[in-house]
């Protein structure tokens, strides 16, 4: 009896070691806020790992950087932490936003935050479709409305409010696969194409993140930071499939995303004048890429064109990371981990310049200013 007890303690004990090393733990300090992801890959913190969908990243060597793992794939598109976990951590935030669908993102837990972000998941619904299953935005809306409802359980509805609007900060990176899974997509986008010209298309993209952004604003959302698409035609994918130079990026691509992002920029305006104590932060991330990518060596970085885990091509840019993927010698000398997804290092100058940067990539405030309002 004495050794049964023994062992359920053992287990007990080891599930908490475990789980901690995740960021949860029996002890919580509430006062550095919370944060509520919402995208695509680049913040994917592990969804995908519970959809049957082709767009996975629970494969080694993703995440042998990631310590919180042992170096262990979590289901983050890189080699270790995401833009979003490094802002949490820069914030003072003890634990990483879980992944919505994970089984122990559930009680207090997710009061340290949740993360909805979905590999290949776009602001329409139809993007993505050719990886079978992804959450677009707004199915992560929907999952942030079950969440809200769980708040106000665990601390009641006046408590609860004050939490989310005061201190919970929603991150939403969104819209690059709206460009490269669904209107740039020759055949599965071709109806779309023929039908609707990339003003239409734009159009669309605001009109329907504008409901999304609404969405969180009504379900109390108050401080708000939305990245812009980056330089996608820059990627070592979109580089090598068109056999270019390192010194070029293809230049659709660029130029539907700075089309979206004037009016994005637009749009997050229109919202701060709109929507009643909320402040909605610009986030500039296709300047703050591009300054990577044009400058790298100033970083510290070798290659800005070459994929440190792929295959094929010049630039490793055709066959995603795995476990019989070429890898690089220094991970933290390549601005690119796979052929579409940026290295932890960074990850780390992007979030970085996020929290403490000025206006020239973060308007009107930085995250840390956020934070404090």
């Amino acid at each position: 009896m004495a050794l049964n007890f023994l062992h359920i303690v053992a287990m007990v004990l080891s599930l908490v070691i475990s789980l901690g090393s995740f960021g949860i733990s029996q002890t919580e300090d509430l006062t550095k806020g919370a944060s509520f992801i919402f995208g695509d890959s680049l913040v994917d913190a592990g969804n995908n790992n519970y959809l049957p969908t082709l767009s996975r990243a629970n494969i080694a060597p993703n995440g042998i950087d990631f310590k919180a793992s042992g170096g262990a794939p979590t289901g983050r598109y890189t080699n270790g932490r995401t833009i979003g976990d490094i802002v949490g951590e820069e914030l003072g935030q003890q634990h990483y936003a879980l992944p919505f669908l994970a089984p122990n993102t559930t009680g207090r837990a997710i009061l340290h935050g949740v993360n909805y972000a979905s590999g290949g998941g776009g602001i329409m619904n139809a993007t993505g479709r050719i990886f079978v299953n992804r959450l677009s935005m707004d199915i992560q809306v929907d999952y942030f409305n079950i969440t809200r409802k769980q708040i106000d359980k665990l601390l009641g509805a006046s408590k609860a409010k004050e939490y989310v609007t005061k201190r919970s900060i929603f991150s939403i990176t969104i819209g690059s696969n709206d460009f490269l899974n669904n209107y740039l997509l020759p055949v599965i986008s071709m109806g779309a194409r023929i039908t609707q010209s990339p003003n239409g298309f734009v159009d669309d993209l605001i009109n329907h993140l504008r409901g999304q952004l609404t969405r969180l604003y009504k379900l109390d959302a108050r401080k708000f930071v939305v990245g812009n698409v980056g330089p996608i035609g820059c990627i070592p994918y979109q580089k090598t499939i068109n056999q270019l130079l390192e010194s070029e990026c293809v230049s659709l691509p660029n130029k539907l995303a700075l089309q979206y992002n004037a009016r994005l920029k637009d749009l997050l305006q229109e919202l701060n004048e709109n929507l009643k104590d909320a402040t909605f932060v610009h986030a500039d991330v296709y300047a703050l890429v591009m300054e990577l990518i044009t400058n790298y060596d100033k970083y510290g970085f070798t290659t800005s064109s070459k994929a440190c885990c792929g295959n094929g091509g010049q630039f490793a840019g055709i066959v995603p990371c795995g476990p019989t993927s070429s890898m690089c010698s220094d991970r933290s000398k390549h601005v690119f981990w796979d052929p579409y997804h940026p290295s932890e290092a960074a990850n780390v100058i992007i979030a970085k310049q996020l929290v403490n940067g000025g206006k020239k990539y973060i308007t009107p405030v930085n995250l840390r200013q956020l934070r404090d309002i």
